[in-house]
């Protein structure tokens, strides 16, 4: 993926501008991290054999559990960093886009006090002074030797060509590059409490929620509302502890969107799916993360991330 890049600060930006690419920069941390997430799903692929196109030797169960103790390593660092994120956001966006006047100076306190002066030490004795030695004999003046002529100047040379080209013409000015996105409005919750999920059930999403002007989360915490229509990007990811035979999915007023693919360890009855999509959405459009097909009637997500949900409005 490319590096974020942010407007030319010309003339300087204002203190709602400055949130605002703050709150950018966490969008493209939480993008970044779903591609390393994805490339752990595909190293867990490859190991299993089951990556289409790439093939390697038969894993053992030494490998498995080695990859899988890999993978847990990885994921307690991304909740780390989550965390991480959801401070240095909270703290963007209570920041308020006013900045008052400086008080007054408050009174100088009182000087300390002077400590005692440190007593002076003893001088030493001074040491006797020593003899002069006796003048040395002043040695004759040699004789001044005579002047020699001066000789004449030479002709003076020509003088050489001017090296310095003509000056070339300005190159043209190069196109102003695209502006990095701005975010308008967002939502973030998760689950990091060990829930079931019945067959075609909804995803309660009640931890960690924070969230922007427009949207809303509903009391039982599936169901997200967008006030203002517009373009927003949403990603969501699950890990489950039961191995699945179908996906997740996105409802838009309870109407299937964008599906995950399953990704996970059938063997070690594991799964995990996400998913990051655009979406264009109405005024008032409801949002729910969905397990479908499960013919294990439950999914369990364990702690400390077994669901997560974010919306970003970007126009």
């Amino acid at each position: 993926m490319s590096l974020p890049s942010f407007p030319n600060i010309d003339p300087p930006i204002q203190r709602e501008d400055a949130v605002n690419q703050i709150l950018s920069s966490i969008a493209m941390e939480e993008l970044g991290l779903s591609h390393i997430l994805n490339a752990e799903g595909e190293k867990l692929q490859y190991i299993l054999g089951t990556l289409p196109g790439l093939s390697g030797p038969a894993a053992t169960v030494e490998d498995v559990l080695s990859a899988n103790e890999s993978v847990q390593d990885l994921l307690k660092a991304a909740v780390q960093n989550q965390l991480f994120l959801k401070s240095k956001m909270q703290g963007a966006l209570e920041a308020s886009p006013m900045q008052g006047p400086a008080g007054p100076t408050g009174p100088a306190g009182p000087a300390g006090a002077a400590g005692p002066a440190g007593a002076a030490g003893a001088a030493g004795p001074t040491g006797a002074d020593g003899a002069v030695g006796a003048t040395g004999a002043t040695g004759p003046a040699g004789p001044t030797g005579a002047t020699g002529p001066t000789g004449a100047t030479g002709p003076t040379g020509p003088a050489g060509p001017d090296l310095i080209g003509a000056d070339g013409p300005t190159g043209p000015t190069g196109p102003v590059g695209p502006t990095g996105p701005v975010i308008i409005d967002f939502a973030y919750a998760a689950n990091t409490n060990a829930a079931a999920i019945p067959v075609n059930g909804l995803v309660p999403l009640p931890n960690d929620q924070v969230k922007g002007k427009s949207i809303t989360i509903s009391p039982d915490s599936t169901k997200f509302t967008v006030k203002a229509g517009g373009v927003y990007q949403v990603w969501y990811n699950i890990n489950t502890s039961k191995a699945l035979t179908d996906g997740a999915r996105l409802l838009v007023n309870g109407e299937p969107r964008e599906v995950s693919a399953v990704g996970g360890i059938p063997t070690l009855s594991l799964s995990r799916l996400s998913n990051e999509v655009l979406l264009r959405l109405k005024d008032d459009d409801e949002i729910s993360l969905q397990i479908f097909n499960n013919p294990l009637g439950t999914a369990l997500l364990p702690a400390p991330v077994g669901a997560a949900l974010k919306i970003i409005r970007l126009s």
